[in-house]
């Protein structure tokens, strides 16, 4: 029968061990499990504030951002108005006032993609760097006449 040589000066019974004791470990790990779990939907719900009411508070105006539209045959509408391609950038200076406002571009479906970009690279060049494409969502029930003419 083979013997266990003697380590640490002759005890053999405490020698050490190679191996990381995980076991506390994960018992800190599952304790901030149950914490996070248990305030993460605090956090993203908020809390339920009965707010008092104010007699003399004003609802604030949210500003309207600027619209310029591109039609089908290529003219510039900004607000409904007709203007010319070299005096956008004026008519929206004009209209945001140096206030710090959107601007939305409005292009039909049928205008060539290069006309809106030019529009847009124009109004960047202008110091107009807060540009947003509109477009309308796709409905559920409504299928586009494109999608209606590829199946025939």
């Amino acid at each position: 029968m083979a013997m266990p040589s003697p380590t640490n000066g002759g005890n053999s019974l405490y020698r050490p061990m190679p191996d990381i004791n995980v076991t506390p470990l994960v018992d800190v790990m599952l304790v901030l499990l149950i914490v996070f779990m248990i305030t993460a939907p605090m956090l993203s719900a908020g809390l339920k504030v009965d707010l008092p009411q104010a007699k003399t508070a004003q609802p604030l105006d949210p500003k309207q951002p600027v619209v310029i539209t591109v039609t089908k045959d290529g003219a510039v509408t900004i607000g409904g108005d007709a203007i010319a391609r070299e005096d956008i950038a004026a008519a929206v200076r004009k209209l945001l006032g140096g206030e710090d406002r959107h601007v939305h571009v409005r292009g039909d479906r049928d205008v060539a993609y290069g006309e809106v970009v030019a529009l847009m690279d124009h109004l960047a060049a202008n110091g107009i760097v807060k540009i947003a494409l509109l477009a309308t969502g796709k409905q559920d029930g409504a299928r586009s006449t494109q999608d209606q003419n590829q199946e025939q």
